[in-house]
């Protein structure tokens, strides 16, 4: 079961240009590296619900959160 964890900022990957570009809110940018421990994953969206469908997919055992607002 994956962790939830919420932290204070994460890198932005979608600058506020290509929000403006995307009316219909369907960027999606992820960055995937590997670590020492595996893979690491991060995902900037433009709609979160979708972008943290995709992540919970992978089964992560932590996914970490901004929550923003």
């Amino acid at each position: 079961m994956t962790k939830r964890e919420f932290v204070e900022s994460l890198p932005d990957l979608i600058t506020p240009e290509e929000y403006a570009a995307d009316p219909e809110g369907r960027k999606v940018k992820l960055r995937i590296r590997p670590t020492a421990d595996g893979v690491e994953v991060l995902g900037d969206a433009v709609r979160p619900k979708e972008l943290e469908e995709l992540l919970l997919a992978l089964d992560p055992a932590v996914l970490e959160q901004m929550l923003c607002g």
